[in-house]
Formats: structure tokens, sequence, C-alpha cells
């Protein structure tokens, strides 16, 4: 059967070869970013990456940059044909191939918003994420997948939210409004929303395809980009460069 990571390769693939990217030797290398480096000096202390959870892989083609979120990090380095390649079997692997993707498609000018946001700007993004979803939705119930901890304070002032994490420090806590909920929650979550709100980073730890088909969604955040251009998905991701 078809999964929606073997589509993405095949639209990866085509693509690179359409743009003689694949008969090139192109390194890329991935790396973890340090918290700094990441996402600077941000307003509050409370992102994952903060705590240790994640890491940000950073992979470069002709000094273009594309970024994945992980918990599974380190360094590689090869051929983009061979990183296509690569079975998609982990986090790490995954991680590596969705990096290497944000910074090919960036190079080919077909994507924006690679790197991620920095300091003030991760508020900044929630509150325009805020307007666009009531713009476009109106006030609509909303599931958010990942707790972004800007997204979520911004959101509950205005919309019925619920909160779904893996990270089980957070769950059963009780953060900026929401009870923070565990994935086993993810039916009857989405059966009770309107909206789901999808962090990126489940394109790499392997839980996006729970969050296909069902209802609207919006993915955020720049792990995402370059597989949200190639399978046509909504993206929201107001501050990255």
């Amino acid at each position: 059967m078809t999964t929606v990571y073997d589509e993405l390769k095949r639209k990866a693939n085509l693509m690179m070869a359409d743009h003689d990217l694949m008969g090139e030797t192109v390194h890329v290398k991935a790396r973890a970013l340090s918290v700094e480096e990441a996402i600077g000096n941000p307003e509050a202390d409370d992102f994952p990456i903060q705590k240790g959870k994640e890491r940000l892989m950073q992979a470069e083609i002709r000094g273009v940059l594309g970024q994945a979120f992980t918990d599974r990090f380190g360094d590689y380095e090869g051929t983009l044909e061979g990183i296509l390649a690569l079975p998609l079997t982990d986090n790490y692997r995954r991680a590596v191939f969705v990096a290497a993707l944000n910074a090919a498609l960036r190079h080919l000018d077909r994507i924006g918003g690679t790197v991620h946001c920095r300091d003030e700007e991760p508020g900044q993004c929630a509150e325009a994420l805020r307007d666009h979803i009531h713009s476009r939705y109106g006030k609509v119930k909303i599931v958010q997948i990942g707790l972004q901890p800007r997204m979520v304070e911004t959101l509950t002032a205005r919309f019925p939210l619920r909160v779904l994490d893996m990270d089980p420090d957070n769950i059963g806590s009780r953060k900026y409004g929401p009870v923070i909920e565990s994935p086993d929650n993810t039916p009857t979550a989405i059966a009770w929303a309107d909206l789901l709100l999808v962090t990126g980073t489940t394109i790499v730890n392997g839980s996006l395809p729970a969050f296909l088909g069902s209802k609207p969604v919006i993915f955020y955040g720049t792990t995402i980009a370059g597989a949200a251009h190639l399978m046509g998905w909504e993206r929201f991701c107001a501050r990255s460069t």
C-alpha cells in the first residue's frame, strides 16, 4: 500500500530529477543546533527545544538552509540522491530527509520559511495565526497537536481549544488554560474539532497520517515546509525566514 511518505518521496525525486539536482553530487550536512542558534533568546523559557526534548537538524545545500525538529539527531553528509533514497524508518532518517528536502526546495525558490523564527517572533507568529484562523474559519473548535506555548496562550483566548502532546512531562498538566492531553485521545479530539492545527514535526515522528483526511488541517512550523508544498497541504509559519 502506498503511504504518504512514499508519495512524498516520489514527488521529491521527480522534482530534483527535473532540475538536474539528482545527477550531480550535492553535499548536505545536517547538524543539531544549539538552543541559541535555533531560536535565539525568546521572551519565555518554555519551548520544547529549550527543555532538551527536541533539537533542530539543519541541512545546507549551496549555502541554502533547511531545518527539521527531531528528538533523534546527529550529523549526516551525503548526496541529495542518497538522502532521498533513505528508508524513512526512524526519526533520525526522517529528519535528515525532511531537512534536506527543505533546503533543496528553498534552493529551487519553491518555498520560503525554512529557518525557525527567533527571539520575540514566536509570539508575533501566534498573533498572526489567531487572526488568520478567525478570518478564514470563524470561531471554530481547534485541536492543536504539539505544545507550542505562544500559540496555545494566544489561541485559547479566542477559540475553544484542546491540546495534545507527546511529552509525558506535559500530559495532564494545565498550560495556559487547557489541560494537555495524551496522543491516546487523538480519535476523540479529532471528532470534537472543527479544525486541526498540527505541528510539522509530525512528519518526522511518523504520526502525521493520523491527521489527514477527516477535518481541515493547518500545519505549522518550518519542518513541514517542503512536504506541504509538494503535497498541497496548508501551512502557516509567519515569522520564519
